[in-house]
C-alpha cells in the first residue's frame, strides 16, 4: 500500500487509549483520522487530547469516510452490529475483548468478512510479546522437549463499584463474568502457546459481587498433545496476579505479571539434570502497538491479520465450553456445541444465571 492506512477509533471509554497509543506509535504506517462516540462531547474531547481531526457522529459517516481499518472500543453487546456493519462495507476491524457475546455472532461476523473479504481480529495482544514468542519458537525447536502440565490464574480484584456500570455483570450485555471478560486474555495466550484443546471439565459461582454472572470460575484442560492445565478466573481476589506456568521434561517456564509483561516476569528453571535452556533478552512487551504492528504487516501483505476468526473462535469456543461445563457439570469436547447446543447463542444457555 502506497499511503498511510486510515483507522477510526470507535468508543472512547478507558481502553481506547492503549488504541490512541498504539496508533500514535505507528503514526508513520497509520493515521488516525476520525472519532466515533455515542457521547459527542466524549467524543469531542477525545479527539483533542489525540489530535484527531474529525469526530464523526454515526457509524455509516465512519464506514463511508474510507477507513482501512476500525479500532472497535465500544461495550461487548454493540460489538456485533458495529463490526457487522464495518465487515459488510469491507472495512476492516481490530475489536477488543470479549469480540462477541456468543459463539452465533462470531459466526456472524465469519460470514460478512467472507463475504466482502474484509479483515476481523481480536485484540489479544498478550501473544504478542517476546517472552511468548520465544516461548513458542523454543517448543517448536523441541528445546523444551514434551508439553506436560500447565497452569493458568488470572486472580484480580473488582470492587462493588466496578460493577455498577449498567451493561458490566450482565449475560446480555457483557457475555459473562472473568471468564468472559478478564481471564480470556491469559488463557488465550495459554492456547496460543499449548496449541487445540480437547475437553474441558468446569466449575463456576457467584461468591460475592452484585452481578448475574459468575464471579469465579476453575476448569481442567486437556489438549490434543496429552497436555493437562488448570485455568482460574476470578475479580474477588485482594492479591492480584496473572500467572502461567508451563512444566515440559526439559524446564519449567512460568510468567508473572498483572496486566501486561515484559522479559523481566519470564522465568525457566532447567529440570535435575538437564542443561540450561537459552532465553535471550527481547524487548518486546505485550501490547496494543505489538500486535497492531503485526495486523499492519498482515494488511500490508494482503493476508488475515494474527488472532483472525479461526484463531479468535478457538479460544471462544473454549469460553463457551467452560460455561457449558459448569451449567451442566458434564465433561465437554471441542466441536461439541454445534448450532443447535444451547450455549451456542449464549454463554449463558440462554438461561442459567447465578442471580
Amino acid at each position: 500500500m502506497t499511503r498511510p492506512f486510515r483507522a477510526a477509533v470507535v468508543g472512547t471509554g478507558a481502553i481506547a487509549g492503549a488504541h490512541a497509543e498504539a496508533l500514535r506509535a505507528h503514526a508513520g504506517r497509520i493515521d488516525t483520522v476520525a472519532v466515533h462516540d455515542l457521547a459527542t462531547d466524549r467524543a469531542e474531547a477525545f479527539a483533542e487530547t489525540w489530535r484527531i481531526p474529525t469526530v464523526h457522529t454515526s457509524i455509516d459517516d465512519i464506514v463511508k469516510s474510507g477507513v482501512d481499518l476500525v479500532h472497535l472500543c465500544t461495550p461487548p453487546s454493540t460489538h456485533l452490529p458495529i463490526a457487522l456493519r464495518c465487515l459488510e462495507a469491507g472495512v476492516n476491524v481490530l475489536v477488543e475483548k470479549p469480540p462477541t457475546l456468543s459463539l452465533a455472532e462470531l459466526d456472524r461476523l465469519a460470514a460478512a468478512a467472507a463475504g466482502s473479504g474484509a479483515h476481523l481480529a481480536t485484540v489479544f495482544q498478550h501473544r504478542f510479546g517476546s517472552g511468548a514468542a520465544r516461548l513458542r519458537a523454543l517448543i517448536a525447536a523441541g528445546d523444551l522437549g514434551r508439553s506436560l502440565l500447565a497452569t493458568c490464574h488470572t486472580l484480580w480484584f473488582r470492587d462493588d463499584a466496578y460493577f455498577a456500570v449498567p451493561w458490566r455483570g450482565k449475560w446480555e450485555t457483557e457475555g459473562g463474568g472473568p471468564t468472559m471478560g478478564h481471564g480470556i486474555h491469559q488463557f488465550d495466550l495459554l492456547l496460543s502457546v499449548l496449541g487445540d484443546w480437547e475437553r474441558v471439565t468446569a466449575v463456576a459461582a457467584r461468591r460475592s459481587r452484585p452481578v448475574q454472572t459468575e464471579d469465579v470460575s476453575m476448569a481442567l484442560v486437556e489438549f490434543a498433545d496429552g497436555t493437562v492445565a488448570s485455568v482460574v478466573n476470578s475479580v474477588v481476589s485482594p492479591r492480584q496476579t496473572s500467572s502461567l506456568r508451563f512444566d515440559f521434561e526439559r524446564a519449567t517456564v512460568e510468567l508473572d505479571h498483572l496486566y501486561g509483561y515484559d522479559d523481566t516476569n519470564w522465568t525457566i528453571t532447567p529440570a535435575p539434570g538437564s542443561a540450561a535452556v537459552d532465553w535471550p533478552a527481547g524487548t518486546v512487551r505485550s501490547g496494543h502497538a505489538d500486535q497492531l504492528a503485526a495486523v499492519l504487516d498482515a494488511l500490508d501483505a494482503g493476508s488475515e491479520p494474527p488472532v483472525g476468526i479461526a484463531d479468535t473462535r478457538r479460544t471462544m469456543e473454549f469460553v463457551a465450553a467452560l460455561y457449558a461445563s459448569a451449567a451442566t457439570g458434564q465433561r465437554v469436547r471441542r466441536g461439541e456445541i454445534g448450532a443447535d447446543h444451547p450455549f451456542y447463542r449464549a454463554m449463558n444457555g440462554d438461561r442459567w444465571t447465578f442471580a
